[in-house]
């Protein structure tokens, strides 16, 4: 890896379709780079046996989730199923400015949320689609995890999902994984250089301003 010590981290969005390969990518990507990990969501659910507090998930009170995204301190929540789930803005913003990557698996109104946060000017997000409706249906089968009906169940929903490719900075066609992984490597490294990523540099140019004021 190349040294980028004085960085700034990164908010690594992963969307797609369930059976695009997200999982597998995303594993991939925290097996190049140690220091990229998974960001922490926020439950009102109760936690489950092994579970524990700000490993699998922050088990908050439902008043306690409100709250803090009422006061904006949730980069991303969502109502699933009767619980609330979120991304709490502070451990993300520890990680970014300790200069490590944080990788977040969000649909598409996630993604928009974590865009418009206070956070967003430091969101890299990357849509992956599968190469063929076709393809995605073979690859949900393969799995043999679920039944018909819930996989057509995820097939119907998966063509909302693609629906919001454009919003994304960068869309992958992921028709083979040694390539898509290749190409998600090159976007992360590429994007880590961005001017925002770098806030020593506004020092290094005063420092040659200095020295060019000395030379005149």
């Amino acid at each position: 890896m190349t040294d980028m010590s004085n960085r700034r981290g990164l908010l690594v969005i992963l969307s797609s379709p369930s059976g695009a390969g997200k999982s597998t990518l995303a594993r991939r990507l925290m097996e190049w780079d140690p220091g990229l990990s998974f960001s922490v969501s926020a439950t009102t659910r109760a936690p489950r046996t092994g579970e524990e507090h700000g490993r699998e998930y922050y088990f908050l009170s439902e008043d306690e989730f409100k709250r803090m995204a009422a006061n904006g301190e949730m980069l991303e929540h969502a109502h699933v199923f009767g619980n609330f789930y979120g991304s709490p803005q502070a451990p993300v913003q520890k990680v970014i400015e300790s200069g490590n990557d944080v990788l977040f698996d969000v649909d598409w109104q996630g993604e928009q949320q974590i865009r418009n946060s206070n956070l967003g000017k430091h969101a890299l997000s990357i849509f992956i689609l599968p190469p063929s409706i076709t393809e995605l249906h073979r690859r949900l089968v393969s799995r043999a995890q679920d039944s018909e009906e819930v996989i057509s169940k995820r097939m119907l929903k998966s063509w909302d999902e693609i629906s919001h490719w454009g919003a994304y900075d960068y869309v992958l066609v992921n028709d083979d994984l040694d390539a898509t992984e290749k190409e998600l490597k090159t976007i992360i490294t590429a994007e880590r250089m961005r001017r925002e990523q770098q806030p020593m540099l506004q020092e290094h140019v005063r420092t040659l301003h200095a020295e060019f004021e000395e030379m005149s």
